[in-house]
């Protein structure tokens, strides 16, 4: 319930045009510290549990075992940790690439599903509680590559997850 609410309080920071992007270029020693606040420590936890629903607990915990045994006593940068997940699923599923449309952007998408007789179609956009006219930026750009899950009907709830990529404006 904790982490919950963490999460919604650094989500009513992202949805400002203002917000900043989990990982960004940096020039200057402030610009790392701007970085480093509760906004990117809460996101990037949200961002590592929706990864490890959406890839399941045993392989997200296969690529976090071989990221540090790769990186043991070294260092690191957030590419090899996506690199280290996609070792593990063998190139079903570009996890950078995933992963890379969730980190470099600010703010997160608003999902829409529509359901007309039994065909259903998701859409998604950037989501801004405010736009601020001096901050604002174009959202045209933006695109998620949006892990979702689902069940039917023909499903027990245990054993029937089914999974879609939405990597594109709509499906």
């Amino acid at each position: 319930e904790d982490f919950l609410t963490l999460i919604f309080k650094a989500m009513m920071k992202d949805i400002l045009n203002s917000s900043h992007p989990v990982s960004s270029a940096v020039q200057s020693s402030e610009q790392i510290e701007e970085m480093f606040d509760t906004l990117s420590y809460i996101k990037g936890a949200s961002l590592l549990l929706m990864l490890k629903h959406y890839l399941t607990k045993d392989v997200f915990q296969a690529g976090i075992e071989v990221y540090l045994h790769n990186h043991n006593y070294g260092t690191a940068q957030s590419d090899d940790l996506w690199d280290s997940m996609n070792e593990i699923t063998n190139g079903t599923l570009d996890v950078k690439k995933m992963m890379k449309t969730w980190i470099v952007h600010k703010g997160f998408p608003l999902v829409t599903v529509v359901r007309k007789g039994k065909i259903i179609s998701v859409q998604q956009e950037k989501f801004l509680y405010r736009v601020e006219p001096e901050n604002w930026t174009s959202d045209a750009s933006y695109l998620w590559h949006i892990p979702l899950t689902y069940i039917t009907n023909r499903c027990n709830f245990t054993h029937c997850i089914n999974a879609y990529l939405l990597d594109q404006k709509s499906g």
